[in-house]
């Protein structure tokens, strides 16, 4: 499985503002890019936390790259997978809808009866758990490689990209930086969770591209092929 994290960041390597409100860092262009790197993978991913901070659909807004995706043998849309160790993914959310497959990679401390209402509501989930308290992503991700998920694409937000590369998962890295400022000590970034402090992950650039008023910087990790 190939993993692809992709993110939009302001200058100063913020997802968001302190308030964990979204800030419009990229425009129409970078929309584009984004929707292309969607309809070129098989899943994409996301943390329970954007997703109950966004309420995403994760599917492919162009109707000429769903019918192209068609036209392969493919899903119109990637299949939506959140990482979701405790199953807090809300009954109404928008990637629990019928327009794609939808997994929850949960941990054993996820309580059974919540994925059965998540169920009973109509949701068409595939629940895989990896890890005793926390989703083990190795594990996790492996499941998804065996059910056909050949490109992953991973979308946030900085807890589930800081475990993905501390995992050693991650294979490229696509940021678009924008032209602002967010600061804030306490605002989310392009990668959070505890950070590391001696082994740091080694990134090739391999790619720069102006896209609108911000520019896309294109990574690959040291030593994966």
């Amino acid at each position: 499985m190939e993993v692809v994290v992709n993110a939009a960041t302001s200058v100063d390597g913020k997802l968001s503002t302190r308030e964990r409100r979204q800030v419009r860092i990229s425009g129409e262009a970078d929309f584009d890019r984004v929707d292309r790197l969607r309809a070129a993978a098989d899943a994409v991913l996301v943390g329970v936390g954007t997703v109950l901070a966004d309420d995403p659909h994760l599917g492919v807004k162009s109707e000429d790259r769903r019918v192209e995706r068609l036209r392969n043998g493919r899903p119109a849309n990637p299949a939506r997978v959140v990482a979701d160790s405790r199953a807090r993914t809300p009954t109404d959310a928008t990637v629990l809808d019928d327009d794609a497959a939808t997994y929850l990679l949960v941990s054993e401390a996820a309580p059974d009866d919540r994925l059965d209402t998540l169920r009973d509501a109509g949701a068409d989930v595939t629940a895989i758990r990896a890890g005793e308290e926390r989703v083990d992503l190795p594990v996790a991700l492996a499941a998804l490689d065996d059910a056909g998920v050949d490109r992953l694409l991973a979308e946030g937000g900085g807890e589930l990209v800081f475990s993905l590369f501390e995992a050693g998962l991650v294979d490229e890295l696509s940021v678009f930086v924008g032209s602002l400022v967010v600061g804030g000590r306490d605002a989310p970034t392009l990668a959070d969770g505890e950070g590391f402090v001696e082994a740091f992950p080694a990134l090739d650039l391999v790619d720069v591209d102006r896209v609108g008023d911000g520019v896309v910087l294109r990574y690959r990790v040291d030593g994966r092929p």
